[in-house]
């Protein structure tokens, strides 16, 4: 009987770390290097998937390979993934940009002028930003206009009424309308009117453009991985639950428990440096733990592991589904609204690969421009008209996004169905009976993934940024510990693009929130701040700092 529980003692002794992480996706994978950057290697990976990367993921066509999930670098300038892949040679740190011709047709095949086209999409543009300015300038919108989409509809009204012809309006209406279904792909969202409008200029934009990596957004995947040791990844492991104050004893949790509104949330303006204060945090985190001031995780497999520090990149799709049965006890209220409010929509692509060109070699996207102004249709008579553009990958690769609800149905569509639909829908604005038919056709189904639920994370009308940086904060054990010791390590920290409030939906923020929740641990009094710092990008900063001293000279 001795020998069974000193066997058990070390089994569970195996499964004790400083630090979970959960989730291999690009946050967990960049908390994990910069724990090791910095010396701590005392760490697992928990991925539920039997793969890695999260929403990173490439699979191979016929004669393609295609990027499922995230698909550009968004920006230049202070971007790590951009800095990470020039510094391994995955893109060329002189990026010249392909012509791109766009042409726009109507369902019955007709062509939009091109200065009809471009004027719209200027007009468009200076819509979108002064959108963003009421959140860049604070000022007050104007009234009963809520979101982004009421507000660029009232613009455009505006901006057409001044035509005398009703199919110069309509032609250009139509321009309009293609133009939202697009945002709604790049927002992540049903429609427009779901972006809150004062929000929308809280995502920063960087500069430099979409970046496209020759090959493909996942070959990063293994410049993230190459220095975490492979029996630190546990995949194919569900977990079903955290507890995160797994205290039995009421006396060593205090007076103030953690599943209210009393939770503490890191304030660093309260942290103190001196010695007295550093000295006490050493000696408590030199005393020997009883299991049960660890953070137990909870596998489906049946499996625990503990730890001092967890840091979740769980999705906020999946956090939306789960948060009031994932965690033990439950995450304060002001967490659990703000993962209500925010917007985790599905956005999906179809690709169509053909086995010879058909398009015009000049032409790289065909915007459709649906007329919706009918009488309203069944979703299966009308998921397809959210599709706003065929994008020319290669010239037998076309690419296909739709998102929202029509993106939820079509995932309960065989992949035929789609690509027989989607040939009638290139014959009708080509003007062309004899458009081939794929050899091929691949859809995403980011929504039924049950591990993902969705695409990025949106701002929605109700929502703020404030409830990102909600969502970001750690947790600590209990309030009279963070009174007592101010610079307390917390033990439940969260990653993910949906922490990041100002890169939210982008590859970019998953990786620096990443970075700060590991941070966070190994520095307990760290800021929120997030600063540039990714795998072999040393030499190539040197390289930008010589440019810049040379030039003064």
């Amino acid at each position: 009987m001795g020998d069974e529980e000193l066997n058990s003692s070390k089994t569970c002794d195996k499964k004790k770390h400083n630090v979970v992480i959960i989730g291999a996706g690009m946050a967990g994978l960049a908390a994990a290097n910069y724990l090791i950057n910095n010396g701590m290697e005392d760490f697992i990976i928990i991925e539920a998937r039997k793969r890695i990367g999260g929403r990173i993921i490439s699979i191979p066509m016929k004669n393609h390979r295609v990027e499922l999930g995230a698909n550009w670098i968004h920006g230049v300038l202070g971007n790590p993934i951009y800095e990470l892949a020039t510094a391994n040679g995955l893109v060329n740190i002189i990026n010249v940009p392909k012509p791109h011709k766009v042409i726009a047709a109507t369902e019955d095949g007709k062509q939009a002028p091109f200065n009809v086209l471009q004027e719209i999409h200027e007009a468009y543009v200076c819509f979108l930003r002064r959108c963003e300015e009421y959140f860049l300038c604070q000022y007050l919108p104007p009234p009963d206009i809520n979101s982004v989409g009421e507000h660029i509809n009232l613009e455009a009204t505006i901006y057409l009424e001044r035509l005398p012809s009703s199919e110069e309006k309509k032609l250009r209406r139509l321009i309009f309308d293609c133009l939202l279904r697009r945002e709604t792909c790049i927002s992540g969202c049903n429609s427009m009117d779901e972006i809150d409008l004062s929000e929308l200029g809280s995502y920063t934009e960087l500069q430099g453009g979409n970046i496209l990596i020759p090959s493909g957004y996942s070959s990063l995947l293994q410049l993230m991985t190459k220095n975490i040791p492979s029996e630190k990844i546990i995949s194919k492991c569900p977990v079903k639950k955290i507890n995160w104050n797994s205290n039995g004893n009421s006396d060593d949790l205090g007076e103030e428990s953690e599943d209210s509104d009393q939770t503490v949330i890191e304030d660093v303006s309260k942290a103190s440096n001196n010695d007295k204060i550093t000295k006490l945090q050493v000696n408590v985190e030199e005393k020997p733990k009883k299991r049960s001031n660890y953070v137990e995780v909870q596998c489906d497999n049946g499996e625990s592991y503990y730890a001092n520090h967890v840091i979740c990149t769980i999705p906020l799709g999946v956090l939306k589904d789960h948060a009031a049965t994932l965690f033990d006890p439950q995450l304060p209220q002001y967490k659990r609204e703000s993962i209500e409010r925010l917007l985790f929509t599905p956005v999906d692509k179809i690709f169509l690969e053909y086995d010879r060109p058909f398009l015009n070699p000049d032409i790289t996207e065909i915007m459709l421009l649906w007329d919706n102004s009918g009488s309203q249709e069944s979703m299966a008579d009308s998921w397809y008209k959210k599709i706003y553009s065929f994008t020319k990958v290669s010239e037998t690769l076309l690419l296909g996004w739709v998102s929202g609800k029509e993106a939820e149905y079509m995932e309960t569509l065989s992949m035929e169905e789609v690509g027989i639909t989607c040939t009638k829908i290139l014959r009708k604005f080509l003007n062309d009976p004899f458009v081939p038919e794929p050899i091929l056709c691949v859809c995403t189904s980011w929504n039924k993934q049950p591990y993902t639920r969705g695409a990025y994370t949106a701002i929605a009308v109700g929502a703020s940024q404030s409830d990102i940086e909600s969502l970001a904060q750690p947790l600590f054990r209990n309030a009279r510990d963070k009174k007592i010791f101010p610079i307390l390590q917390p033990v439940l920290l969260f990653a993910g693009e949906h922490t990041h409030s100002s890169f939210y939906s982008t590859v970019h923020g998953a990786f620096l929130s990443g970075q700060t929740a590991a941070k966070r641990v190994l520095s307990p009094d760290v800021s929120g701040e997030n600063q540039l710092e990714c795998p072999g990008s040393a030499d190539l900063q040197a390289w930008i700092q010589g440019i810049q001293i040379n030039g003064c000279n």
